[in-house]
């Protein structure tokens, strides 16, 4: 008869099974976006998370450009950044970010913010994929289709 193991086990990186995941962005709140996504990068989504080894998904964020933002957040929120120079900071609104070049930088610095800091950080961040349109070259890999929106309510900004 098989007993109830009281050891926690550990999973080491080359047991690491990936998958990937496909996420429509599209109409979707920029935090409650990015903490899942966070979650499934840092691999908290599966029995087999190990805080230590990186044994996340990789993410594709497709119709990054599209995102949504609550209440005056579009127009109030600031990014800042420096430049290193002495009184060299500048900031910037998500408006701004999303009407310029590279609208996909919202829901990469939103996701960047909630993975940890440091060499397991960069490698779970290098598993992510944003893409500001509909067009990805990952079709190879057969991502599974996450509907974030049918999740809760809240995920979706309803017009």
């Amino acid at each position: 008869m098989k007993t109830l193991s009281k050891q926690t086990k550990s999973v080491r990186p080359q047991d690491v099974e990936k998958g990937w995941i496909i996420i429509d962005a599209d109409g979707l709140v920029v935090g409650r976006a990015a903490s899942l996504i966070a979650n499934i990068l840092r691999g908290k989504t599966k029995p087999t998370y190990t805080p230590h080894v990186d044994c996340g998904d990789h993410v594709i964020v497709i119709n990054a450009d599209k995102v949504k933002f609550t209440g005056n957040k579009l127009k109030d929120k600031r990014y800042y950044r420096h430049t290193g120079y002495i009184g060299g900071i500048k900031e910037t609104s998500p408006e701004k970010v999303l009407a310029g070049q590279f609208p996909e930088r919202v829901m990469i610095k939103a996701v960047e913010r909630m993975v940890p800091r440091g060499p397991l950080g960069r490698a779970q961040m290098r598993a992510l994929h944003v893409f500001a349109g509909t067009e990805h070259p990952y079709a190879g890999q057969q991502p599974a289709m996450l509907d974030v929106a049918s999740m809760n309510r809240k995920n979706k900004v309803r017009v």
